[in-house]
């Protein structure tokens, strides 16, 4: 079997498929893409093709480490997300060419479903207790908000008891069995990262997201130590490379690997089994569309520390299109009791509408992430 032809597909909402084409008319699925930056990555693609075009889908391990090691600079998001999408093709062509899951060529699952949770509220916290109350009548048992607004390095109280009572709001509607993660998606510097995860300690919160940006990662040593909370980043890390200090020094409880853009399920899954070394959970990060979400279910199955998944059924950025309309069969995402199933079918186990991929990659898109300013009109973290 030879690969002939990638081809890629700018489609609404923010997100980049990806078609890998074979000599026996196998066709693979990936999703590289960096959230605002999908243009980049499709490019980065189009140049990692040169090598892939004739050679044998198969031998992934192979193409995994000439596209990563090959071109003398490596790693960051742009580079890792391209090799992502690439390899989960790779893989779905390998998993339908022998009629199995990719889980089941990583040795079998060790799960057939896993919890998941709901995104709840926008950009800015807002009216997040009846999107919660909602969540949770839809059968979710967990949900994830964002913590915070722009926070300067060192800010007004008032901005520490808006973010409290958003929690607390949260906590009496869905009472205190519902998990609930709480992002402070980097907008916060270790001196108000301090503060918050003290003050939050008595929501009993499911975990804290991203406390401080991934390359403050010492700040950790000293947040770790102030609270009972578990502590989650990763989503901003692209390699083992990156996760390894991390892992080693033992300030993180979850790590969130990203399956497109952390160099696909290759690397995830190598991630994955590191951080279980370590007596650390798995959550992996994905906001994004069906072909990652499918990816990340198959490196969950397989995967002894996975203990719950993002997903972005209804999330706010999906105003366009959501996470189901580009598969034709549904309902192989089946969400009961705040649980998805994992796809048995092979490859990937789902099935791209690919007429309708093209016919959104006609109207394509160019979603950037807001550009915030502190009231002094410095640049604030999004």
């Amino acid at each position: 079997m030879k690969i002939t032809k990638l081809t890629t597909f700018i489609v609404p909402p923010r997100w980049c498929f990806l078609k890998i084409e074979t000599d026996e008319g196998i066709v693979g699925w990936g999703e590289p893409v960096v959230e605002g930056r999908a243009h980049s990555v499709a490019a980065a693609v189009e140049e990692l093709a040169d090598y892939l075009i004739g050679k044998d889908p198969r031998h992934i391990e192979d193409h995994w480490t000439i596209l990563y090691r090959g071109g003398f600079y490596r790693g960051g998001a742009i580079h890792m997300s391209a090799l992502a999408g690439i390899d989960q093709a790779l893989w779905d062509i390998k998993g339908k060419a022998l009629g199995v899951p990719v889980s089941e060529l990583l040795g079998g699952p060790v799960r057939d479903s896993i919890r998941v949770y709901s995104w709840i509220g926008g950009d800015r916290p807002a009216d997040t207790a009846k999107a919660a109350k909602d969540a949770v009548a839809r059968g979710f048992t967990a949900v994830k908000m964002n913590g915070t607004e722009e926070l300067q390095f060192i800010d007004t109280y008032d901005k520490v008891e808006a973010t409290l009572a958003n929690v607390a709001a949260v906590r009496e509607a869905v009472g205190p069995n519902i998990g609930i993660g709480v992002d402070f998606h980097g907008r916060v510097h270790k001196p108000m990262a301090k503060v918050l995860i003290k003050e939050l300690e008595p929501y009993k919160l499911m975990f804290i997201e991203e406390p401080v940006l991934s390359e403050n990662y010492e700040a950790l040593k000293e947040i770790a130590h102030l609270t009972a909370t578990p502590i989650a980043l990763g989503e901003r890390l692209y390699s083992r490379w990156d996760f390894k200090r991390i892992l080693s020094e033992g300030y993180v409880d979850i790590i969130q690997p990203d399956v497109s853009h952390a160099g696909g399920i290759t690397e995830t899954r190598k991630i994955a089994t590191m951080a279980e070394a370590y007596d650390v959970a798995l959550a992996l990060h994905c906001p994004l569309g069906p072909i990652a979400l499918a990816a990340c279910l198959q490196v969950d199955a397989i995967s002894y520390n996975a203990f719950i998944q993002e997903q972005s059924l209804g999330i706010h950025y999906n105003e366009s299109n959501d996470l189901l309309d580009y598969v034709t069969k549904p309902e192989v995402f089946s969400y009961k009791d705040g649980y998805v199933t994992i796809p048995n079918g092979p490859g990937l186990g789902i099935e791209i509408n690919e007429e309708y991929v093209k016919q959104r990659a006609e109207v394509g898109h160019r979603w950037r992430n807001p550009i915030w300013r502190h009231k002094d009109g410095s640049f604030a973290e999004w």
